[in-house]
């Protein structure tokens, strides 16, 4: 067990099995040294663990809640492909988008779920620069969707 997943368990995180996509995409698809992932979901066990607008069907808290999962997810996706987080060299770029009711104007909130978990797991390694964009709709209802660019170490 590496370093990344040592963390993990010591701090109660289970990285769930990755779902089939749901459309004609990869989870990842990696160039070179770059990992990409496909946007993801806060669906724990195949169920969004929360569904709706954030400022007005759901509260900021709940919108972090929501990011930090989709951040589990996405390391999930990330185990799957490299077989080792610690080949994680850094994030490199987050694309967030954030479910929003109208006039709701604080994604970055929302999304900072999904920051301070990469960052609470991968260290220094975890920081990136990101975007949080409003949406007016998202996939399935789901209150957030992320993609990653992950540079990694050659296996």
């Amino acid at each position: 067990m590496g370093k990344v997943e040592q963390r993990l368990q010591e701090k109660g995180i289970v990285l769930g099995k990755v779902p089939p996509a749901v459309a004609t995409y990869v989870p990842a698809r990696q160039a070179g040294n770059v990992v990409y992932t496909s946007g993801n979901d806060c669906r724990i066990n195949g169920t969004l663990m929360l569904t709706g607008k954030v400022g007005s069907d759901l509260t900021v808290e709940q919108g972090y809640a929501a990011a930090r999962q989709v951040a589990v997810n996405l390391l999930a996706v990330l185990k799957e492909h490299l077989g080792e987080l610690d080949r994680i060299k850094q994030v490199v770029k987050m694309l967030a988008f954030v479910n929003s009711a109208p006039g709701f104007t604080e994604q970055p909130y929302v999304i900072n779920g999904a920051s301070d978990l990469l960052v609470e797991v991968l260290g220094d390694k975890g920081r990136h620069a990101r975007s949080a964009l409003s949406a007016n709709e998202l996939p399935f209802d789901t209150p957030v969707e992320i993609e990653l660019i992950v540079e990694v170490t050659e296996a």
